[in-house]
């Protein structure tokens, strides 16, 4: 059996590097250009040159994002910028539109090319059609059950590849294609501008009564009828394998670095347990409990087993949920006194109860008894963002590791 791949989203450099040390096998990035984050950090082209370095010294790869659906203008400079990502020697580009993809085969023809799951692939003649255009891999259609993405995978070539997203918010619109930010806020969420607009609290108003609004109710504060819950597929390993995914995707280029290697963690971790024995393979809570330590809406399984009714959607809130709080990066550690230099993220006193993880499951809890600024002045509180503190850490921990607390 093929190992699958564990796919994640790198919204800026710290994020890449941070995905890759918690497990990824690959990454998925935009530019500035031609991608549908508009208001993520996204890469410069050497910022990009950097990320691919970066990952291909780990023997990782690194995917770009040209998935919008262009108008005219949007394809200025197009093959310019493909050339320079063929110089960064980045592995595939994601696309979603015809036009690019002929551009990207006349321009870099020996470039991978990933169907974006914009493109709305749902049927196996569909993926064939790509298939037979150039495309290695499709991401499928977010609206697929994993019988239907199995129907897929059986008819068409073996050597095509079958990315799913596994984990992260669901679009109410059909793969991305809402019109309620263009009309709404003429913000294109098919050029990369989406103003989540599902997120919003709605009311009801009467054709003929006008300014009068009827609240509808879930709760007190009203009701969010859009809003989705989260995908969390992190309990069904076995199932997306034998259906024939064979990338996991992650969504999630807007999230913290905390959240990527919280949740990259965990999907490595349980992706590992899989392979280790399949055939017995059981699904271990531990790793759905260290995910909810990052932000999260409530969990829903999408399309894979059932079409979504009521029971996957937040009527009440459009909040996440926030039970642990990232503290700090450790940048240094010191085994002979046990002093981690930890660049501060959130404040902390000394007195904290904080947890310490790095990639492996295992994660380690003390108490902040002694903090020092980097001269080795002792302090009460790190209060500065960012700022460069030393604290007494009895487990040995790495370059790379997280400080978190509850919230």
């Amino acid at each position: 059996m093929r190992k699958p791949e564990l796919l994640a989203p790198a919204g800026d450099l710290e994020k890449l590097k941070m995905a890759i040390q918690y497990g990824a096998d690959a990454v998925y990035l935009g530019g500035e250009e031609f991608g549908l984050r508009a208001f993520a950090k996204n890469f410069d082209i050497e910022e990009i040159k950097a990320g691919v370095v970066y990952a291909h010294e780990r023997d990782k790869k690194v995917y770009v994002t040209l998935n919008i659906i262009p108008h005219n203008d949007d394809l200025n400079g197009l093959e310019e910028y493909l050339l320079k990502l063929q110089d960064a020697e980045v592995d595939a580009v994601i696309v979603s539109d015809p036009g690019v993809f002929g551009i990207v085969k006349s321009t870099v023809p020996d470039m991978e090319i990933h169907l974006s799951t914009q493109a709305n692939t749902t049927n196996h003649l569909t993926a064939k059609f790509w298939y037979d255009q150039g495309v290695s891999r499709v991401v499928v259609a977010r609206e697929l059950s994993l019988a239907e993405i199995k129907g897929i995978k059986d008819n068409t070539p073996e050597d095509l590849e079958i990315e799913a997203f596994v984990h992260g918010a669901m679009c109410i619109s059909y793969s991305g294609r809402c019109l309620l930010s263009n009309y709404m806020t003429h913000r294109d969420a098919n050029r990369g501008e989406c103003a989540q607009s599902c997120r919003w609290k709605y009311s009801l108003v009467e054709e003929k009564r006008p300014g009068e609004y009827y609240p509808i109710e879930e709760g007190d504060r009203g009701t969010y009828i859009f809003n989705s819950k989260d995908l969390c597929m992190v309990n069904h390993i076995k199932d997306l394998v034998e259906a024939g995914v064979y990338s996991f995707k992650i969504e999630g280029r807007m999230k913290s670095p905390y959240y990527v290697a919280t949740v990259i963690r965990s999907y490595r971790l349980a992706i590992d347990e899989y392979l280790k024995d399949p055939e017995n393979y059981e699904p271990n809570d531990y790793y759905l409990d260290e995910i909810k330590k990052s932000s999260y809406r409530d969990f829903t399984t999408g399309f894979y087993y059932d079409k979504p009714d009521e029971e996957d959607q937040l009527y009440a809130s459009t909040s996440y949920i926030r039970t642990y709080e990232f503290m700090g990066l450790v940048l240094d550690y010191n085994e002979e006194n046990k002093i981690a230099t930890v660049e501060q993220r959130n404040r902390f006193f000394v007195g904290d109860e904080v947890e310490f993880f790095g990639p492996e499951a295992e994660f380690h809890t003390q108490t902040i008894e002694e903090l020092w600024n980097k001269n080795m002045e002792p302090m009460d509180v790190a209060p500065r963002a960012k700022e460069l503190v030393k604290i007494r850490v009895d487990y040995p921990v790495k370059e790379g590791y997280i400080m978190r607390k509850k919230a």
